[in-house]
């Protein structure tokens, strides 16, 4: 693998910008970084591809906790697929991605983790699984098939570990359902990030289901009770727990710009952007399939055909990096941040992912004034 030396960049990563920035990768991970004309010292003649980034931003690879598709293509599908939709992802910045399957009866989960366990040890773009049900409220189930839900049952957490082995990154639940308060301390146990979400969990619920080690709030505002100014509901219990990481889903859709903004003032370091994209992202409109229900897609907004409820995004993470900026107002720093680390650190990756430090892995985005990917490198090599 030849080395990559970009110099004279604007680097942006762990909450921090650097003018005049230099980065090395080699063999797949950071080997140097400075500023200046430093990098003039490091860089082999004969094996070193040398890059100038005069005007241009270089972040650490985008990485996506929560997707369910794109490119027309959804994690259902099957491996296949699933490389398409990362690729059409990656186009975007997206480096790494905890792939997104919505709720469906446990045993028709189990192939569907092991194929995914097969891929974490054959393409490092794929992180593991996140199973988004089917231990969900039927009232705040969204666009999930209310035929499908159930509670936890240790049998069927039992089961799907086993098929996921030790590659089962999230489960989403409803803390107030039957079991759940059980099931949390399992899946924790197990290295299996909790999150609360699709929930009419009040506060005290979710509070103590963060208590019992739950770490992450789904899509945030979506598919739960309000902030309200006596009944604070899960978000407010999110807000008061300082090791809950809270997804956004940040398209100028699924949540106003300014609660958007509130949420990174309110939990600075806590935000993950994610996309929650389901198959029509970097696609187009039409007709789609989420899990068993019918979607139709029109100017880039899903819903389900019988409800018209929002049936996950057509996001791609740069395009949410775009709005935090330019439409909430948020510190390009501190966006990057929840595009790299923050979601590095909810699933326990923050030694090797989410930074351009030495040592880190080489994923990165090289980003032009108008944050549009000019190219984007994973573990070293170049896909644009």
């Amino acid at each position: 693998m030849t080395a990559t030396l970009i110099h004279s960049v604007e680097l942006v990563s762990d909450g921090r910008r650097s003018s005049d920035a230099w980065v090395l990768f080699d063999g797949g991970t950071v080997r140097e970084i400075g500023t200046g004309g430093s990098w003039r010292r490091t860089a082999d003649p004969g094996g070193t591809e040398v890059l100038d980034g005069t005007g241009l931003i270089l972040t650490p690879g985008f990485i996506d906790l929560h997707m369910h598709g794109g490119g027309g293509r959804s994690n259902e599908d099957g491996a296949a697929a699933i490389r398409a939709s990362l690729a059409a992802h990656r186009a975007h910045g997206t480096t790494r991605a905890v792939l997104s399957f919505v709720s469906d009866r446990p045993a028709a989960l189990l192939p569907r983790l092991a194929e995914v366990a097969e891929l974490v040890g054959t393409d490092p773009s794929v992180l593991g699984s996140h199973l988004e049900g089917p231990f969900l409220s039927e009232q705040y189930r969204g666009a999930h098939d209310p035929a499908l839900l159930t509670h936890p049952a240790a049998h069927d957490l039992d089961a799907l570990l086993e098929a996921a082995q030790g590659t089962l990154r999230q489960v989403t639940l409803a803390p107030e359902l039957p079991g759940s308060a059980a099931a949390i301390p399992r899946l924790v146990d197990a290295g299996t990030a909790v999150a609360v979400g699709h929930t009419s969990a009040d506060y005290e619920t979710a509070r103590d289901a963060f208590a019992a080690g739950a770490s992450i709030l789904t899509h945030t505002f979506n598919a739960m009770p309000p902030l309200h100014h006596r009944e604070p509901g899960p978000i407010g219990a999110a807000f008061a727990v300082p090791h809950v990481t809270l997804e956004l889903i940040n398209d100028g859709l699924h949540v106003h710009p300014a609660l958007a903004r509130l949420l990174f003032t309110q939990a600075p370091g806590r935000v993950a952007l994610i996309t929650d994209a389901m198959a029509a992202a970097c696609s187009h409109d039409g007709d789609y399939v989420l899990g068993s229900l019918a979607v139709t897609v029109r100017d880039g907004v899903a819903r389900l055909r019988a409800a018209g409820t929002i049936a996950g995004s057509t996001l791609t993470l740069d395009a949410a990096l775009r709005q935090s900026v330019a439409a909430c107002g948020v510190e390009l720093a501190d966006a990057v941040l929840a595009l790299t680390a923050t979601p590095a650190a909810a699933i326990g990756r923050s030694g090797d992912l989410g930074s351009l430090r030495p040592g880190f892995a080489a994923d990165a985005v090289l980003l032009d004034r108008d944050l549009t990917v000019r190219r984007v490198w994973l573990a070293g090599r170049s896909s644009g």
